[in-house]
């Protein structure tokens, strides 16, 4: 048995590039720094950094390339992968990558205009949640009753459904 799993959480050090391949395949590169910090034996606060090259393919690459921007903070969820290519010089080189299959972007969402912090904001309804803060996985689809990918949905309430089916319990009710 062997296990290949990676599990990161960093930010994005440049804007994601994305390519879309001869059958329409995406695929959405960009490089993500993971840091670690610690006190050495003179008591100094010493931070590293580690950068990792991160791949998504298909649905997750046009996530990425719709949403993730230099200085995301990301949860990505993938497997490690080393290939190898020739240069222009004929030199064999070796490359290793993060081959991401689920993501999940965190932090807070980032104004879409800096004009809009100037209005007013709404205050989040919990039953409506982020919208851009959901997990992804490669191949799933989001169901937003038509909608693209990523598309949001206005919930005010009384026009959505109770998501305990009518019930009085809730989710701190369950017996465990």
């Amino acid at each position: 048995m062997s296990v290949n799993k990676v599990i990161l959480v960093g930010n994005v050090g440049k804007d994601p590039e994305t390519r879309y391949l001869d059958e329409g395949t995406a695929m959405t590169k960009f490089p993500l720094a993971t840091s670690e910090t610690y006190k050495n034996r003179d008591g100094e606060k010493v931070t590293t950094t580690e950068w990792h090259n991160v791949v998504l393919w298909r649905g997750l690459a046009q996530v990425a390339e719709k949403y993730v921007k230099k200085g995301t903070q990301l949860y990505i969820e993938g497997r490690i992968k080393t290939r190898s290519y020739d240069d222009s010089e004929g030199n064999k080189k070796y490359i290793t990558e993060i081959v991401g299959d689920q993501m999940q972007m965190l932090g807070r969402k980032p104004d879409e205009e800096d004009s809009q912090h100037d209005r007013p904001q709404q205050a989040a309804s919990p039953q409506a949640g982020s919208t851009h803060a959901g997990s992804t996985q490669a191949g799933q689809k989001q169901d937003t009753k038509g909608q693209g990918p990523g598309a949001q949905q206005d919930f005010s309430p009384g026009e959505q459904e109770d998501p305990f089916g009518g019930e009085e319990e809730g989710p701190d009710d369950l017996p465990f």
